[in-house]
């Protein structure tokens, strides 16, 4: 009872101190914990209304409440119903798992002072499987890694969209892959913390909480990666080392942000043009150019600014 209540207080400080974030609600909800729930209960899970903590059945799992990760993530379910409302299957179902798998890793980094680098990046570690060590239910650093044993099999999350599992939309199909599919955005923050450096609940955990905000119910994959490269640069400027961070991890996931994919190519071609133009009797200088360049920076930016206010309103 000890763990589930420091677990609840962790988590609701974490929200207040570093979103201004009054409890799951913004206004001050009360956290109510039910603990011992059922018998050898293999799960914890927030309810709508309260937490609910299983003790495990001592093989697959142990008292869950000795997972700060574990206890955050069920309540930060809370706060995606109440922001982004993020609809539980496909691909939206599987950025809310990862949205939990986020701020569940973040509370655990935060309540330990520890550095990106520091962080084990694990979810579940201290809960699954007892007695065999070094695993845990999921790996936000290596996705398809967190274990592999006789009981489960191996872990079966992709890390890069080329790996994507396109699962029924079932209860039996993980509701289109729910828990499967949110190592790609999960392994996407890790790379965005490390790029970035230091506290991952700094500049990482903002910009993925303001695009959490900004997310409609239907949100994918996608869509909420354009939405964190908007965000990064309102937060810490365009072309901000954050900015170039959050790029080149969706990158590496097999996620290229929209927007940027247009600029590049364009940029690309007016770099060409002087040696055309030269051959057309137009010698363009190499200053011409870049300021040329500058100008479709500054409107990019402009359009990025108008896309992400119209995107912050209540749709």
């Amino acid at each position: 009872m000890n763990r589930a209540f420091s677990g609840l207080g962790n988590t609701r400080e974490f929200y207040k101190e570093i979103f201004d974030r009054d409890s799951l609600d913004g206004h001050g909800m009360a956290l109510n914990g039910y603990v011992h729930y059922g018998a050898a209960y293999n799960n914890a899970f927030w309810d709508g209304s309260e937490m609910i903590f299983g003790d495990g059945d001592g093989v697959l799992f142990t008292d869950f409440t000795k997972s700060l990760d574990v206890i955050a993530h069920e309540l930060t379910h809370g706060v995606t119903e109440l922001t982004a409302g993020l609809e539980y299957h496909n691909q939206s179902g599987a950025l809310n798992e990862s949205i939990s798998d986020v701020f569940g890793s973040l509370v655990k980094q935060w309540a330990g002072k520890q550095t990106a680098d520091q962080a084990d990046w694990l979810i579940g570690a201290e809960v699954f499987t007892p007695d065999i060590g070094g695993d845990a239910l999921r790996s936000m650093r290596e996705p398809g890694k967190a274990y592999n044993n006789p009981t489960l099999g191996r872990d079966p999350q992709p890390d890069n969209m080329s790996k994507y599992v396109n699962l029924p939309d079932t209860d039996d199909g993980d509701n289109g892959g729910v828990h499967i599919n949110s190592g790609i955005p999960n392994r996407a923050f890790y790379l965005t913390a490390i790029g970035i450096g230091g506290f991952a609940w700094e500049a990482p955990g903002h910009i993925w909480y303001t695009s959490l905000q900004a997310s409609t119910p239907t949100t994918n994959f996608q869509e909420f990666a354009d939405t964190t490269y908007l965000k990064a640069g309102q937060l810490y400027g365009s072309q901000s080392a954050e900015q170039q961070a959050v790029l080149s991890a969706w990158k590496e996931v097999g996620i290229r942000i929209s927007g940027v994919r247009a600029l590049s190519g364009t940029t690309a071609r007016m770099r060409r043009q002087p040696v055309a133009a030269m051959g057309n009797g137009r010698d363009e200088d190499g200053a011409e150019v870049a300021r040329k360049i500058e100008q479709m920076s500054g409107q990019l930016a402009a359009l990025t600014k108008e896309v992400a206010s119209l995107r912050s309103k209540p749709h």
